[in-house]
């Protein structure tokens, strides 16, 4: 075989480094190993987070960082947009943003491996920063996006020479490293094998050696996100939780309309189907063994309870409506149920709040921070420090050990779940997470009514049928509802009976649905004799008003 000066076309069946599909082969390992490398340091972030803080997961301490950030109209319409989504839809935006700095850091390293690695460093420092002021009190918070910064550097630059190893033996040529600059050309004579067959053979090793190593690094990264779930469980299944009766009980809830009037809302809200809104991205873990409550501030005698303290006390039932304030007119963020608790009245009484004392600043245990009138939790309303609802324990994700429960006013100044210690000070001294964002500091839930059937949109058939829903004034009752047919009086709808002035009220009105399309509307009246109004308003800064609409097509 003889050998001749190459010409500038590369030999057939080759291409450049650089260009076509082998060039486009190369960027794209490098690109999966700047993506595994991720990948790998999140799982690991996100396992020892499971051991220490699980709020300290590098994205789960980047997205609540990113909740603290984002202005109040951006939350505002999240909540709208997305509901009870919002959060994997937050969690999900920061996982693609990484992954794509993460491929840009592996495309960098294949001509400057120091730039790939600042990008994986300056993510890692980002999570641990986010950790440190999001998960401040645990000392141990950094801890996760440390261990996340080694590890993706170290596979970073595991994974790239790897991949560079591939890319530099098919980029050898078929004749091997010695002989770039010629090529080959057989004579019909030559009957001697190919001296480049190892070479080929060798880059075919190196390819099946990244793919092996991505593939490892994509199973332990799931492994590790897997461990780290299960061991950022919640404590509260470690001991179980016995009730004690009740020392003022309730009677049984009277007639359920929902049984007699398809499509309207339960009386009892299903615990299953209680709303959630909240800031936590990940459920806080609770030692109910160690937890307390502590009750502090501007009082006389400040003192801490444990979970077996509050079981000792009065435990009184109360039957009580909680809602959002980013409900809007119509909105489903509201429930009802039974709740089991000591009144707030009586703690504070026992720790003896002084005079100049105007809120109680209520505290989670992941941070979060409410403001509540001190008048609001020492009056006859009897707001509560609830432990169970719907005769259960509080489940993790409405609260569990502890929450409060403030009749008449919004959740976000009185309805702190998870809840770590109380607080007597001043709205001049202190300001609770959502007041510094612009809400108002009172929340007086307003009264409101909602049509639950007909659905909005959907078709249904003429003849017989009924309106019905659900209306709400906490603190002051339902006194009558009415509802509009299009341009028609206004006639008043019967009532459910009346489980008290904090619940909220079914309604229902018969209806000879004709063919064609109709707009309903409906409005309430409180027990003061107060018609709600009919002017919109925004949820920002103290809760939707307006009559809720909707419009149907009858077949």
């Amino acid at each position: 075989m003889r050998t001749y000066p190459a010409t500038d076309a590369p030999a057939r069946g080759t291409t450049g480094a650089s260009g076509g599909a082998g060039g486009r082969a190369s960027t794209a390992r490098y690109a999966l190993a700047g993506l595994l490398s991720a990948a790998g340091a999140m799982a690991a972030g996100h396992a020892v987070a499971g051991l220490v803080e699980p709020a300290a997961s590098p994205v789960l301490a980047v997205g609540t960082a990113v909740i603290d950030a984002t202005p109040t109209p951006v939350k505002t319409w999240a909540v709208d947009a997305f509901g009870t989504a919002d959060k994997p839809i937050l969690i999900a935006g920061v996982a693609v943003v990484t992954a794509l700095l993460a491929a840009t850091a592996g495309i960098l390293s294949r001509r400057h491996p120091w730039a790939g690695a600042a990008i994986v460093i300056v993510l890692g420092v980002l999570a641990t920063l986010a950790a440190h002021l999001t998960v401040g009190q645990s000392q141990m918070a950094i801890l996760p996006g440390v261990i996340a910064t080694i590890v993706g550097v170290a596979l970073l630059s595991w994974l790239t020479s790897l991949a560079a190893r591939a890319d530099s033996t098919r980029t050898s040529g078929p004749s091997g490293p010695d002989t770039q600059g010629t090529r080959e050309v057989e004579r019909p004579t030559d009957h001697v094998a190919e001296p480049g067959g190892a070479s080929l053979a060798g880059a075919g090793a190196d390819r099946r050696t990244f793919v092996i190593g991505s593939i490892g690094v994509a199973a332990a990264a799931a492994g590790l996100a897997a461990v780290g779930q299960v061991w950022a469980r919640p404590a509260q299944l470690a001991r179980a939780i016995v009730l004690p009766p009740a020392t003022e009980p309730l009677g049984p809830l009277p007639t359920d309309l929902a049984t007699e009037v398809s499509g309207i809302s339960p009386l009892r809200t299903p615990t299953a189907d209680f709303y959630r809104i909240d800031t936590a991205l990940t459920l806080p873990r609770v030692d109910l063994d160690s937890w307390r409550l502590r009750i502090d501030g501007d009082v006389d005698n400040p003192y801490e309870l444990s979970f077996d303290d509050l079981l000792a006390m009065p435990l009184i039932e109360r039957d009580i409506t909680l809602n959002c304030v980013s409900n809007e007119v119509g909105g489903p963020y509201i429930g009802s149920t039974r709740w089991l608790g000591v009144r707030t009245s009586d703690l504070l009484a026992e720790a003896g709040v002084r005079p100049g004392a105007d809120q109680i600043l209520s505290r989670s245990v992941d941070g979060m921070t409410i403001s509540t009138p001190v008048a609001a939790l020492t009056d006859d309303r009897e707001a509560l420090i609830a432990i169970a609802m719907d005769g259960a324990p509080l489940p993790q994700r409405n609260g569990f050990p502890a929450r409060l429960v403030t009749p008449g006013l919004y959740g976000y100044v009185g309805a702190t779940k998870w809840l770590e210690s109380l607080t007597a000070t001043t709205y001049a001294a202190e300001r609770a997470y959502w007041t510094e964002r612009g809400w108002a500091e009172l929340g007086p839930v307003k009264t409101q009514a909602r049509i639950d059937t007909p659905a909005p949109l959907r078709p249904i058939r003429s003849g017989q049928t009924a309106i019905g829903g659900v209306a709400w004034a906490q603190g002051r009752g339902i006194e009558r509802v009415e509802v509009r047919i299009d341009d028609g009086p206004w006639t008043e709808a019967t009532l459910g009976d009346d489980v008290g002035i904090d619940y909220w009220r079914q309604w229902y009105l018969p209806w000879e649905a004709t063919t064609g399309r109709h707009t309903l509307v409906v409005r309430a009246t409180d027990g003061t004799g107060e018609t709600q109004t009919e002017e919109r308003a925004d949820v920002f800064p103290d809760g939707a008003a307006g009559w809720h609409t909707v419009v149907v097509t009858v077949a």
